[in-house]
Formats: C-alpha cells, structure tokens, sequence
C-alpha cells in the first residue's frame, strides 16, 4: 500500500468522520493554562463547528484514528467490506496536528473517534495516549472529546476519563433488533455495561475524597451517545423512548441523532434513501421538550396513529393543536410549567415573563416584545386586554399559524 503523507491522511480521515454528531463540548468547563504555563483553555460552550449565543463559530479538529474496522456494520461507511480508501494516523501525527492547528487558531479543541484495528484495547490505547499526550506533555488545555469503544477494558476507560472533557459511546440505532440485524457483530448489553459502568465512575469522581475534600476531574463533560435515523423503520415514539431510557439510566449530557445517509455498494437491508433532513431536526426538537420543557416522553406523540412527528410544525405547536383544552393559558396567572407548553414561547422567554409580571400586568404587546413571534402565541394565551376568544378553538388554526409553503428557487 502506497505511503500517504500527513494531508492525504487528512483528508480521509476528516471526511470520515463527519458522521459523528456527538461533538459539543457543553458542560465542560473549569480548565485553563493560565496556573500550569500550557496553552489553551476549555469553556462552557458548543464546540465543533456550531454556534455560541454571541454567533461566533467554534470548531475542532474532528477525525477517526483511523477508517480501518475490523467490524462489518451494514450502515457504516468505513465497515470491513467497504471498499473506502483507507487511512491511518500515529499518535505523533494527531498530537502534532492538534498542536499546530490550534497554535494557528484554527480550532479550539480535538473531537477523536476511530474504527477498531486488530482489537478494541489496542485502538482505545493509542486514542487514549493521544489525550495523555496532550494534556501532560505539551500542557494542552483545551477541549478533548473521546469516543469510547464499548468492548474496551474499563482500565482504558478510566485512563480516558482522566483525560477527556467528555466520553461518548454510541448505541448505533434506537433498537436492539435493528443493532443485531444491521451491526450482528456488536452487542447491545455490552454498549449498556459500559455507559454504566461509565456513569458510575463519573459518579464516584463527582464525590470529595475524604482526604483532600476536592473532587478528582474525571469526564466533567459527563458522556453522550448517538443513533443513526432511518436506517431502519423505528418510528419516531420509540426513538424518543430509547432517549428517555438513556437519559434516565445513564444521566447522559446529550443523546445525537444522525440521520442515515446512503452508502456505496450498500447492503439491501438498508433504504435506497435518506430520511428527510427535517426528521432529525424535529427529534432535536422533541428531545429538548423532554429535557428543558417538562414533557414527558409519551406526551409529545400522545395521540399520533403513527408515531412519527410532524415535520411540517415544531412538536410543541404540534401536541398543543391535539391537547386545546389546556388552552387559552393566562400569562399573569399561568406557573412556569404551563407557561413552558405554550407554542413559541422558549425558556428565556417564561423566565423573562416571570420575573418582568413581578412589576407590571402583562398586555399582548408586552408579550410580543419578549419572545421572537407572537403570531404562533397569540392563540393560546390571554393578557391583559386580550382574549384569542373563539381562536383556540378554530378549525383553520394550524394553517393561520404554522409556516407557509415556500416555493424553492430555481436558480441562486
């Protein structure tokens, strides 16, 4: 096989990585250079090529170790019988490229995934002294995503913790059935053992010793996991199941969801193509109503024949259409919860509504100039000299509200 140079390994490996969403650094904060005379620094923010509040964009060096897989996924573009031009990286080459791309400016931390070569521990040792590399060596102290290989030894695990921000370990698909029948060779117990044992051990670092009364730094970005989207036919109810599981049982930061991109030479288990992008803007969605709104999983799609979410409005207009006898909420009276259903109204929003009625009676015009729309409130609240009357209620309320058809350009 033809030697590469640094670029082309580049070039491979960072394109085969774009498949990992599960790359912001939020929660990660609290680590500087400033005390021990490294470089770099980690905040709490989104990194790897999203936005901060501000709208500044945060990026990093996102690549795989490698794109050689000892396992044969059906859905994975690097799986053993692709036929993907291949690549490999020392641990000198990412240190290295980390260090001088950071040097430049050009990202602000490192975000390191892998196929599996030979063996999971021989692959999870070298991501592993990658990070201790970095950190010990050339002081690094800047943001450091891992993703974990399940069938790793819990020794490794813990050595990655020491020196990551955050963990992740991906359960594939939403389902046991379609891990075992798309990706035969991987285990679904044991991707659960080791988010367990992974949450466990944050856990136990997370307590003061009893000697010094500090807490050990150990993945203070907690661990997030990924499933691919429409790789098989699980709807969109038994998604968010899954999410609600991994939520409860391994206090995951975030659960990513990918939706599935057709493949060369794919295999006819898989669909001939790919799920609408809006599907997975929509469980994004979904899963924050779980997480930030109060809803519980089964509510959001209470009601559905189908099980699949809307993809033409957002999931909380949606479940407040199906459920209108909650509705006209009182927005001088409503708690912080009822407040938090209504359709348009975000967290900043309820909380600046409650803090601002402390000092003044709400009217619609107040109202409007604290979220982003009230066209999409309007109808489902009453303040102070207004009633939407009749307008819950409505027959043609979801076409007043919901976004208008756009006609697509035909040139640009």
């Amino acid at each position: 096989m033809a030697v590469l140079s640094t670029r082309e390994k580049l070039a491979i490996l960072s394109d085969a990585a774009k498949y990992d969403a599960s790359c912001a650094s939020s929660g990660a904060g609290g680590r500087d250079s400033l005390k021990s005379g490294g470089i770099g620094s980690t905040e709490g923010m989104g990194i790897c090529h999203s936005y901060a509040p501000d709208g500044r964009c945060i990026s990093l060096l996102k690549i795989l170790l490698t794109n050689f897989c000892i396992y044969d996924c059906s859905y994975c573009i690097n799986r053993s019988s692709s036929n993907v031009r291949r690549a490999r990286f020392t641990v000198d080459e990412v240190v290295r490229l980390t260090m001088d791309f950071y040097k430049r400016n050009y990202i602000e931390g490192l975000f390191l995934s892998s196929g599996v070569i030979r063996s999971p521990d021989e692959t999870m040792t070298e991501m592993v002294e990658v990070a201790r590399r970095l950190r010990l060596d050339e002081k690094f102290a800047g943001y450091i995503h891992l993703k974990t290989i399940p069938e790793a030894s819990a020794e490794l695990i813990e050595k990655a913790g020491l020196y990551a921000d955050r963990l992740s370990i991906n359960v594939e698909l939403p389902t046991d059935e379609g891990v075992k029948r798309l990706a035969p060779e991987k285990r679904p117990e044991t991707i659960r053992v080791s988010m367990a044992k992974l949450r466990s051990k944050i856990e136990e670092k997370a307590e003061p010793t009893l000697r010094t009364k500090t807490r050990e730094r150990f993945a203070p970005g907690g661990q997030s996991t990924q499933m691919i989207v429409g790789a098989d036919a699980t709807s969109d109810a038994r998604i968010l199941k899954t999410s609600a599981r991994l939520y409860g049982s391994y206090q995951l930061r975030r659960v990513y969801y990918s939706a599935f991109s057709p493949i060369p030479d794919a295999s006819s288990a898989l669909p001939l193509r790919k799920p609408p992008l809006m599907r997975e803007h929509r469980l994004y969605q979904a899963d924050w109503l779980m997480r930030f709104y109060g809803f519980e999983q089964g509510e959001i799609l209470d009601g559905t024949p189908d099980g699949m979410l809307d993809l033409e409005i957002d999931p909380k207009l949606a479940w407040a259409l199906r459920n209108r006898a909650s509705f006209p909420l009182d927005v001088n009276r409503a708690d912080k919860e009822r407040l938090l259903r209504i359709p348009g109204l975000g967290t900043r929003a309820v909380e600046r509504i409650l803090e601002t009625r402390r000092f003044k009676r709400l009217r619609l015009e107040d109202v409007g100039r604290l979220c982003q729309s009230i066209t999409k409130v309007r109808p489902f609240i009453v303040a102070d000299g207004w009633s939407p009357g009749a307008a819950t209620d409505a027959a043609r309320l979801r076409e007043a509200i919901a976004p208008k058809p756009r006609q697509l350009e035909l040139f640009r």
